[in-house]
């Protein structure tokens, strides 16, 4: 106990590091198994770089036998810094992410084995947009150009970006919960043929005479089975380690529990970092499930919890701490503060989206400190708005995962060629980018046979009278051709419009998303944010040159950490970050929750319950001032304000007594869900006694449907469109099922 205190008062002195009760006990529980559950801003961080501390100068510990492992390269390079500030005369400790723990393993495996193998993921400076012309061999071998040749081949059609990231994170779900191949089918995905493209994919990379190409999550699959398989190699890495802890565990993945399991099995000194209130990354293998069955894979752990909040004022800690424990599936954690209340959670609903970003900038303009700013969304898209705004108004702004892929989508292409028709109608090779994207009617055969045409002239002239046009072509045909000579010179707003409603662009897309999959209301978005960027703008050639300079502002973005400038940031990447003031924005129905949120949009979880903690990770990044913007139109269309959004309010100001429901804030209300809006049910079922097996019922969504099982917290139904997994508390809260009438 003497050291204890010893190493205790010694650090305070040093280091002015004050431990409260549960983090000294995390510190001196050194043997056997431990979670520690760590509510937000409880100083995690600072009590793992103190308990490796104390093994090490309290224990006796080889700094060398110590191995800690966590999520991201950014996580382990900054407890890597922490400790060397701790604790500057110590020798360094093994911290590494838990991927460069499994190449480790793989490493030593193959050259074991005796196996050649080749990384094919990383970097890479290659146009995914367009299929290979020759031979796979001719560019470099890596995941995306092997998974676009594939999609290429088997779909025909060239993978989009969006496609790409769906293709491979559910590439990546599969291989991280260790799913076999007839569990394929079970995983929700968009993409055409995405399963036997995975077949496809698994097959190429051992098609290889004498190297095997592996991705990353080979890496830990590979380093599982080989340390399940391979008894020496198994002694070898868990002599090798005395004791292992691992941090942000709320994000790891089946395969990567099972590695560390295994790593741990001869002495079982394992300490657990997480919180399951934070887990947010199902959609990539994530297991919150894993620590609420901790006890049952350690039984002798110890659990601790660590509630006290140091980071927030009352009124946000208190809020948040109230809101998460809507969720069912959790440890019952009640996270408070000592710290004083500041100022109470605004909540702002603006009549329309358009005053969203103008409204963020005038408050945003009182703040000196622009470094204590954060600006959070849930999807990526919406700062390409904020972009234009900010930098309009020359406030400089910083975006750790900055993507400029909004500049190179085919939309934003497909608007640029069209204003370029503006110019000139004479070039074949702008027409054949857009031609099916238009109410020409011109087909690939036509196309191809007006390319061959080279007399510069009209290529609606030519199509005419060259070509072997159909007779209700014609007219079509000399109307795009007059609309193109009228939108010359037109301001790029009222372009946009043209080329949306009178050229048929619209239609053209909702066509593409009935036959592709793509998501209606990403395409639109995209065209409306061009709308916005065009706002104001008198030329084309100043909108082409606008988007070219908010292109480089977006790299430019990337380089500003540190410096005085708001974070743009999505709820998922400001995990771990903490700022003075916090704005939430677009917090309506069909965003946070979205409709896949509804409906259960996750493999084996409570996708309402992850979109809850994603709300909570962005509430609990603010210290003082924390507000929640949301609006209640946009594009002509009433828009709803987000559930979270009600919940928060009836925490800040519960409603009197007498009319509280016990149905929840929301049941009196229409809800949207993506671009419908579905009334208020008076029928709908609104006790959990009413659901039972066998019953006929009808989803708002879904329809028509008969309930064929029950459990504590989920309904599966079977509609006409496949059994769906449902959760009994959204159901019933928002009213979304009913008996089922006679047909």
């Amino acid at each position: 106990m003497k050291a204890s205190n010893d190493f205790f008062e010694r650090k305070k002195h040093e280091l002015g590091v004050s431990l409260n009760e549960v983090q000294r006990k995390a510190v001196l529980q050194t043997e056997g198994p431990l979670l520690l559950l760590a509510s937000p801003g409880s100083g995690k961080t600072t009590t793992i770089i103190m308990r490796i501390g104390y093994l090490i100068e309290g224990k006796g510990v080889n700094p060398g036998r110590i191995k800690a492992v966590t999520f991201s390269r950014a996580s382990a390079n900054d407890m890597k810094e922490r400790f060397k500030r701790f604790f500057p005369e110590l020798p360094p400790v093994d911290f590494s992410t838990i991927h460069g723990l499994a190449f480790q393993v793989v490493r030593d495996y193959f050259r074991k084995e005796g196996i050649s193998y080749q990384i094919i993921e990383g970097d890479l400076d290659v146009d995914l947009g367009k299929p290979d012309k020759g031979s796979w061999k001719e560019l470099p071998l890596h995941k995306k150009i092997i998974l676009r040749n594939l999609f290429q081949s088997i779909v025909g059609e060239n993978i989009t970006e969006d496609q790409m990231d769906e293709l491979t994170t559910y590439i990546s779900l599969i291989k991280n919960k260790m799913l076999p191949e007839d569990k394929w089918s079970t995983v929700k995905v968009d993409v055409p043929e995405a399963e036997r493209i995975l077949q496809e994919y698994e097959a190429f990379k051992k098609s290889g005479f004498h190297t095997l190409l592996l991705d990353y999550d080979d890496m830990l699959t590979i380093a599982n089975q080989a340390l399940e398989g391979e008894h020496g190699l198994l002694q070898a890495y868990q002599g090798r380690y005395d004791y292992v802890l691992t941090d942000e565990s709320q994000d790891t993945s089946m395969v990567q529990h099972a590695i560390i399991e295994k790593l741990v099995q001869r002495h079982g000194n394992l300490c657990v970092v997480a919180d399951d209130d934070q887990s947010i990354y199902s959609w990539r293998g994530a297991e919150p499930s894993y620590l609420l069955n901790f006890k049952q894979i350690y039984p002798n752990a110890v659990v601790l919890f660590m509630e006290q909040n140091y980071r927030s004022s009352k009124d946000i800690v208190n809020a948040a701490n109230q809101f998460i424990k809507r969720n069912k599936n959790r440890y019952d954690k009640n996270m408070f503060t000592e710290n004083p209340a500041e100022e109470p959670i605004q909540i702002r609903s603006l009549p329309d989206y358009i005053y969203q970003a103008k409204y963020l900038v005038q408050k945003i303009q009182e703040v000196e400190d622009l470094g204590e700013v954060a600006v959070l969304y849930r999807n990526n898209s919406s700062s390409i708005a904020l972009m234009n705004e900010f930098d309009r108004a020359g406030i400089p702004f910083f975006m750790k995962d900055a993507d400029n892929r909004f500049f190179s989508h085919w939309v934003v292409q497909d608007i640029l060629n069209f204003m370029r028709m503006t110019f000139t109608d004479k070039r074949s090779d702008i027409l054949e980018k857009i031609h099916l994207k238009f109410n020409g009617y011109i087909s690939k055969k036509q196309m191809a046979a007006l390319k061959n045409i080279n007399n510069n002239e009209s290529v609606f002239d030519n199509l005419i009278n060259f070509v072997g046009i159909q007779d209700y072509q014609v007219k079509p045909l000399m109307e795009s051709k007059e609309t193109f000579r009228q939108m010359k010179g037109m301001p790029p707003l009222h372009s946009i419009q043209v080329i949306r409603e009178r050229l048929g662009y619209e239609k053209a897309l909702e066509k593409m998303c009935e036959r592709l999959g793509f998501r209606k209301d990403n395409l639109f978005g995209i065209l409306n944010t061009l709308e916005e960027i065009a706002d104001g703008l008198e030329s084309m050639e100043e909108f082409a040159s606008r988007l070219k300079s908010l292109e480089a502002e977006l790299k430019k973005a990337k380089l500003r950490k540190g410096q005085n400038a708001v974070t743009f940031s999505t709820f998922h990447s400001a995990k771990g970050l903490e700022f003075e003031h916090v704005f939430m924005i677009d917090l309506v129905d069909g965003i946070i929750p979205s409709s896949d949120d509804y409906t259960g949009g996750t493999v084996d979880g409570d996708a309402i319950e992850e979109a809850t903690r994603l709300f909570y990770v962005g509430m609990t990044r603010a210290k003082k001032h924390l507000e929640l913007i949301g609006y209640r139109e946009r594009d002509g269309e009433k828009i709803q304000d987000s559930l979270f959004v009600s919940y928060v309010k009836n925490i800040i100001e519960p409603p009197p007594a007498s009319s509280k429901k016990v149905s929840g804030p929301t049941i009196q209300k229409n809800i949207k869900v993506g671009n419908t809006t579905i009334p208020y049910n008076p029928n709908a079922i609104k006790d959990k006694d009413e659901l039972v097996e066998g019953k006929a019922v009808k989803h708002r969504v879904f329809g028509y449907g008969e309930i064929v099982k029950i459990s504590e917290d989920t309904i599966e139904v079977r509609f006409q469109t496949g059994v769906k997994n449902l959760s009994v508390d959204m159901c019933l809260e928002l009213g979304l099922i009913e008996p089922a009438m006679e047909r």
